[in-house]
C-alpha cells in the first residue's frame, strides 16, 4: 500500500466510486422528492402556471406556437407533460401510458358527474378553433436517464459533485508534485555546482517510489560532493607541495648559470621558461581551487566598473603591443557593481588577455558595457577579439577546466586552459554569469553579466 502505483490507481478508483455516488445520490433524492410532492401544493402551483402559459399561448399563436411551448417545456421540465386532444393522442405525437389514458378516462366519468371542481390545470385548455386539450403530467415516468437529460434538472447536483472529486485531485496532485518539484531545484541548484543539496528530509514519512527516488538522488549528490571534494583537495595539496621543488629549481638554475659560464645559455632559458610556466599554472590551479572552495567569498567591495575597465585596458596594451594588436575601450558608463575587487579584477584580465592571444595581427581587441535590456539590476561587460572564434560544439565546454579548443595553438600560445575556468568561477560566486558566442563575420565575443551595487 506503500507504493506509488497502488496510491495513484486507489485514488482516481476512489475519487470515481464518490463522483458516480454523489451524483446517484443527487439524481435519486431528487427523483423521489419529485415524486412524494406530487399531491402538494407547489406542484399544482406550477402545473396551473404552465397551463396559463399554454392556454395563452393557444390564444395568440394557435396549435402551432402551442407545439413550440410544449416542445420546449418538455426539454427543461423532469415531468414528462402529455397535451392530450379528445380522440386520445398526444401533441407532440408521444406515446401516451396506458395509466395516463386510465386516469384521462376516470377524470371524464367525474366531470359528467358533476361530482366535485377540478383545479384550474385539470380544465381543458381551449384553442380557438374549437379543439381541446387536456394537461396531464406523468409522474411515473419520471426515469434517472430523464433527469439526466435536463441540464437545468440535474445541475446542481453535477456541480457539487465535480467539486468533490475535483478537491480529491487537487490534493492528489499535490501530493504527487510537491515532491518532485523539491528534486527539479535540488537537481537546478546542484547543475549549477551546490553539491550540499539534500531531499530526503523533505519526504517526511513517505514510503513509495519517489521516496527511492530520493534516495537515490542524495546518495547520487553525496557521492558528487565526495569525490569533486577530493577532485578540489587534490589540486589545492599538489599546487601547494609543488612549489617548493619549483623554488629549489629556480635556485639551482641560478647556480647551473654561474657554472656553466654561458656555455648552455640556450639549454637553461628554456629551462627558465618552462618553470614560468609551470610556476603560472600553479598559480592559476590555486586560484581555481580558492574560487571552487568559496574562499574571500564574503568579502564584496562596491566597483567602479569604468574606472576598472579603464585601468584593465591600459595594462593590456603592453602585451597587446608585443603581438601587433590593439585594446580599446569602446563604450562605457560610470556603474557601480558589488563583487570582490581582485577576484573580478583578475576573472576580467584573463578574459581580455585571452582575447588578446587568439586576435589577428593589425586588429583590435574591443570591450564595451552596455544596459542589461532584460535585468535592469545588471550591466553586460563584452569583450570581443577578431580571431578565428570557437567551433560551436566547443562553445558550451569553453569555460571548464583545461578545455583546448585546438591542442597545438593552445600549446603555441602558452595557455592552460584555466583562465576562462577562473574568470567563470569569479564572476558567478557573486550572482553574476559569463557566456560565449562567435561573431557572425569573425572572432568570438565573451559576455559578462554583473549585478549592480545597490545604493
Amino acid at each position: 500500500m506503500h507504493r506509488l502505483f497502488w496510491k495513484i490507481f486507489l485514488s482516481f478508483w476512489l475519487t470515481l466510486i464518490i463522483f458516480a455516488a454523489l451524483l446517484m445520490f443527487a439524481a435519486s433524492s431528487y427523483l423521489e422528492h419529485i415524486r412524494t410532492q406530487q399531491d402538494i401544493g407547489s406542484i399544482r402551483t406550477r402545473l396551473s402556471e404552465y397551463f396559463n402559459q399554454g392556454q395563452t399561448v393557444a390564444r395568440h399563436k394557435g396549435i402551432a406556437g402551442l407545439k413550440k411551448w410544449l416542445d420546449r417545456l418538455d426539454h427543461s421540465e423532469a415531468i414528462p407533460i402529455f397535451l392530450i386532444d379528445e380522440a386520445g393522442k398526444d401533441l407532440l405525437e408521444r406515446e401516451i401510458p396506458a395509466d395516463i389514458i386510465a386516469r384521462l378516462d376516470r377524470r371524464r366519468e367525474h366531470a359528467e358527474r358533476g361530482e366535485r371542481k377540478r383545479p384550474p390545470h385539470q380544465q381543458p385548455l381551449r384553442l380557438p378553433d374549437g379543439s381541446a386539450y387536456r394537461m396531464i403530467p406523468d409522474f411515473q415516468s419520471i426515469t434517472l436517464l430523464r433527469i439526466l437529460q435536463r441540464p437545468r434538472v440535474i445541475g446542481l447536483p453535477m456541480a457539487v459533485a465535480a467539486l468533490v472529486s475535483a478537491l480529491i485531485c487537487l490534493l492528489l496532485s499535490r501530493y504527487l508534485t510537491f515532491p518532485l518539484e523539491r528534486l527539479r531545484r535540488a537537481t537546478q541548484h546542484i547543475a549549477a555546482g551546490d553539491l550540499t543539496q539534500r531531499v530526503v528530509p523533505s519526504m517526511g514519512n513517505r514510503r513509495d517510489e519517489i521516496a527511492d527516488l530520493a534516495g537515490a538522488f542524495d546518495k547520487m549528490a553525496e557521492r558528487l560532493e565526495k569525490v569533486f571534494g577530493a577532485q578540489r583537495q587534490l589540486l589545492s595539496d599538489a599546487s601547494h607541495e609543488l612549489r617548493s621543488p619549483l623554488a629549489r629549481l629556480q635556485v639551482a638554475l641560478g647556480l647551473a648559470r654561474q657554472r656553466s659560464n654561458g656555455q648552455a645559455e640556450k639549454e637553461l632559458d628554456r629551462i627558465e621558461l618552462e618553470i614560468e610556466r609551470l610556476n603560472e599554472l600553479i598559480g592559476q590551479l590555486l586560484a581555481l581551487s580558492r574560487l571552487e572552495a568559496g574562499v574571500d567569498a564574503a568579502h564584496i567591495d562596491r566597483i567602479d566598473m569604468q574606472e576598472m575597465l579603464e585601468d584593465l585596458i591600459e595594462d593590456a596594451q603592453f602585451e597587446a603591443d608585443s603581438r601587433g594588436c590593439q585594446v580599446k575601450l569602446q563604450k562605457a558608463f560610470p556603474v557601480m557593481v558589488k563583487a570582490n575587487a581582485m577576484l573580478l579584477h583578475s576573472a576580467i584580465e584573463n578574459v581580455i588577455r585571452n582575447a588578446i592571444k587568439y586576435t589577428k595581427r593589425d586588429t583590435t581587441v574591443e570591450i564595451s558595457m552596455r544596459e542589461d535590456a532584460g535585468n535592469p539590476d545588471s550591466i553586460i561587460v563584452q569583450v570581443r577579439d577578431h580571431g578565428p572564434g570557437v567551433p560551436e560544439e566547443m562553445l558550451l565546454h569553453l569555460f571548464e577546466p583545461f578545455v583546448r579548443v585546438e591542442e597545438a595553438r593552445d600549446r603555441l600560445s602558452g595557455g592552460h586552459g584555466l583562465g576562462l575556468a577562473i574568470a567563470e568561477r569569479a564572476v558567478q560566486l557573486y550572482g553574476g554569469e559569463i557566456m560565449a558566442r562567435n561573431e557572425p563575420d569573425e572572432g568570438l565575443s565573451i559576455y559578462i553579466r554583473l549585478q549592480r551595487a545597490k545604493i
